[in-house]
């Protein structure tokens, strides 16, 4: 039976975004990060190598172009009369929370106010002797990285593990409140109380003791359900409540087969009345013919356990097509509260404070990735919550649990002991001020502002005088209007240009439920169809990229992202580029190939595929489609309508190749890429184009780990192909179970091998990331020096000070 709630990654939060932020703030462990810009929310998901996560997944579309120079918008003078430091962002969604901020731009705004408990270094390896400072070599140069405490990691006999932490003396809040070891106490069981629903997966870690603090509390909904329709007991739900509860289970499954349909037509994903097609799309093979009621009928065995129990909630929760629950029962408030109905354990036995400014954290098995989660944002407990309400002898740790509401309160407005304080968001600026009391030093430039513009824009600002920093999309339009300003160079008397890897990969990605045959995702037949269509869009990869980006990006042919450790390389011996060989095993390129002898290779190649998939190929050309499979697929990719997207011109070339051979290929581009994020929830995409933003550890729970041991329960999170194999499981699962890197990066190989021979992911480009700093403001040289990945300008903002 499927569930209502999908497994969660312990670390990363992969996500798909719009566009990636100043990502400056990235010297912190948390892993919890989501890089999305108002895109989809898994756990949200996605988010976020998100990938997707990241939004967690990254750029639906990468504008840039930049347009000819605008007037400059007068700048808001600070209220001493100074001009601020001004850093040009995409837009805010006002949650500047360090519990519950979702995008890339709200989680810089609250980053800026807060410490991490422990951080990383240019590489993205955690520095674990923070309080003196380690010093690590980087690019030739010795860089020392100091934080807010030490942490000590013993690896037991019986399998468990000590975090020890020591807290560095002296380090305040920005009102002057001493930091200590109750605000990280505080601040682990906020993100670990049975409500918590932010981004955070510390709650996931395999604490001693979490599992028992965080049971024993739950919604009303699901304790109804539990209960049955026979419950005669009413002590947190009326009679009529449930009467209202159980009449949705005869009426959910057509209530839920009449949403789907309905969305599929809205969305001009099927004709009306196409009841087999909609089906399909949601992976429910009906006979032609079939009806409404069939449909329904196919929903409800598809969530009956082998004991014959129906669990219509996840049936709504999962399968929803856009309303839910709260649409279907009247006051789905009272079904939606918290309530404590059983044993409870009253703290959580793992987090055990030792000493005045001590900490130990006792995890109950190895986890590599976990150290990423554990290095949480400490928040001052004096005013995200209540010291009155902090005892720790007592089990009392600064709110009521099951209550967050005070937390969440104070979510616009941000206090830390982070390099700048939070003055006031207004009319799309975020203003700050430099933390006196930072305990790295107060910051040299007194002021600093986020303002709000659109991309196209951000290069202008520099130029004008609008902005003095910011993030442009790094195209080959965007380079041409630097060098112009510039007299040729990325670096000049205007603008300095400091570009790294993204730290993420665009992608094509493949449904496996919808580009399938005989409604087998995992059969060898279906893994031939997609590698069918796999190869034929790799064939354009190399011209399609160096026309949108030039020399701004290359190509990539694992589905990982070139800054990742974990990351194979050309000089690897069993390394292979992405969907080069045919149905036998054999290379289908030579060096000396023309782009004509390639295009040519890469069709032949396809037929080959999919006559072994069961298609029909007649004289070069695909006739029949086998049961189950099309002659007709659809890729969806947000290019403003226009085109505007680094993936285009692959879907436009492959859709001539596709055409040559007798398969007609359709681009759907969007003018909205929200739509997309809804066609991926709601799992009626069959081929995107996106891109994942990755975290440092390449942990790939939340994105391929489908837990096929339990019926799938990932295959609804961020797991959007659908991938869901037993052997790629228990993979993901060793690979975590080890702090052995070498093991590790053999272990991911494996993994990323059965990615590529499931066709679900066609890997395209790792694009460059660029920080454009305006020469003639901005003293660059105080900028953080060796920029990288893992760590961006705003990591040493403190250091940073306007030209003189």
């Amino acid at each position: 039976m499927k569930k209502a709630k999908v497994l969660l990654a312990l670390l990363l939060t992969l996500v798909m975004v719009l566009s990636v932020a100043l990502t400056g703030c990235s010297n912190n462990s948390g892993g919890d990060k989501k890089e999305e810009e108002a895109t989809e929310e898994e756990a949200t998901e996605e988010e976020g190598e998100a990938e997707e996560g990241e939004a967690a997944e990254e750029e639906a579309a990468e504008e840039g172009e930049a347009e000819e120079a605008a007037e400059p918008e007068e700048r808001e003078v600070a209220e001493d009369g100074s001009m601020p430091m001004v850093a040009g962002y995409s837009n805010f969604s006002e949650k500047f929370s360090p519990f519950f901020a979702e995008s890339a731009y709200d989680q810089d705004v609250q980053a800026l106010t807060q410490v991490t408990l422990l951080g990383t270094d240019r590489q993205g390896d955690i520095v674990y002797k923070g309080i003196e400072g380690e010093t690590r070599e980087y690019n030739g140069t010795d860089y020392t990285y100091t934080g807010i405490a030490d942490c000590e990691v013993t690896e037991n006999e019986d399998g468990t593990v000590y975090y020890d932490f020591t807290i560095k003396d002296g380090v305040t809040f920005s009102d002057g409140e001493p930091l200590t070891v109750d605000d990280v106490i505080f601040s682990m069981y906020v993100t670990a109380d049975p409500t918590y629903d932010g981004s955070s997966t510390f709650a996931n870690l395999k604490v001693e003791g979490m599992e028992a603090y965080r049971s024993g509390i739950a919604k009303v909904i699901t304790l109804m359900q539990e209960a049955g329709p026979d419950n005669t007991t009413y002590e947190y739900w009326t009679e009529d409540m449930q009467k209202a509860f159980w009449a949705l289970k005869d009426t959910a499954p057509m209530t839920m087969a009449e949403e789907i349909v309905g969305f599929c037509v809205e969305n001009g994903y099927n004709e009306e009345g196409d009841i087999v097609g909609a089906a399909g799309n949601w992976g429910f093979l009906l006979e032609e013919g079939a009806t409404m009621e069939d449909f329904a009928k196919k929903l409800q065995e598809g969530y009956t356990d082998e004991d014959g129990n129906f669990d219509f909630v996840s049936l709504i929760e999962t399968e929803n097509a856009g309303s839910d629950l709260s649409v279907l029962l009247p006051d789905f408030d009272k079904y939606d509260e918290w309530v404590e109905y059983g044993e409870s354990a009253p703290s959580i036995t793992g987090i055990q404070k030792t000493g005045d400014n001590t900490l130990r954290v006792v995890a109950t098995e190895i986890d590599a990735p976990a150290i990423y989660s554990l290095g949480v944002y400490v928040a001052p407990l004096h005013y995200y919550g209540s010291k009155d309400e902090f005892d720790y002898d007592n089990n009392k740790f600064g709110f009521t649990k099951g209550d967050l509401s005070p937390v969440r309160e104070k979510t616009t407005q941000p206090m830390g002991a982070g390099p700048y304080k939070f003055v006031k968001y207004e009319n799309g600026i975020v203003n700050f001020e430099a933390n006196e009391n930072y305990f790295k030093g107060a910051p040299k430039t007194k002021y600093l502002q986020f303002r709000e513009m659109t991309d196209a824009d951000k290069l202008n600002g520099v130029v004008t005088g609008t902005v003095d920093v910011t993030d442009p999309s790094y195209s080959k339009d965007t380079v041409e209007a630097i060098k112009a300003q510039n007299g040729g160079e990325v670096v000049g008397p205007v603008i300095t240009t400091n570009t790294v890897d993204n730290r993420g990969y665009g992608y094509i990605g493949i449904q496996a439920n919808n580009v399938a045959v005989g409604g087998d995702p995992a059969s060898e037949a279906s893994k031939n169809l997609r590698r069918a269509i796999a190869t034929i869009l790799c064939a354009y990869r190399e011209v399609g990229i160096d026309s949108y980006y030039g020399d701004a990006a290359e190509i990539v042919n694992y589905p990982i992202s070139n800054t990742s450790w974990a990351a194979p390389q050309p000089s690897d011996a069993d390394y292979k580029v992405a969907f080069s060989t045919n149905v036998n095993g054999e290379d289908i390129y030579t060096s000396d190939m023309s782009a004509d002898d390639k295009t040519a290779a890469a069709k032949e190649a396809a037929l080959g595929f999919f006559e072994a998939a069961g298609y029909t190929v007649e004289n070069g050309k695909v006739t029949a489609a086998p049961e189950g499979a099309k002659m007709e697929y659809e890729a969806t990719i947000p290019a403003d309508g226009s085109g505007d997207h680094p993936s285009f011109m692959i879907l436009t070339l492959a859709k001539e190749a596709f055409a040559d051979i007798g398969i007609t290929f359709n681009i759907k581009d969007l003018t909205n890429s929200s739509e997309l994020w809804d066609a991926l929830d709601a799992g009626t995409a069959e081929i995107w184009c996106a891109a994942w933003q990755t975290t440092p550890d390449p942990d790939m729970t939340q994105i391929y780990f489908a837990d096929v041991a339990n019926g799938g329960a990932n295959a609804g999170n961020s797991n959007h192909y659908k991938i869901a194999d037993a052997e790629l499981d228990t993979m993901i699962a060793d690979a975590r179970t080890s702090t052995d890197r070498e093991f590790r990066k053999a272990m991911y190989k494996a993994c990323l091998d059965k990615i590529i021979e499931w066709a679900v992911e066609v890997p395209v480009y790792q694009r460059q990331n660029a920080v454009i700093f305006s020469t003639e403001r901005i003293n660059v040289d105080t900028v953080t020096p060796d920029i990288t990945t893992f760590y961006g300008w705003l990591d040493e903002i403190e250091n940073m000070e306007m030209a003189s």
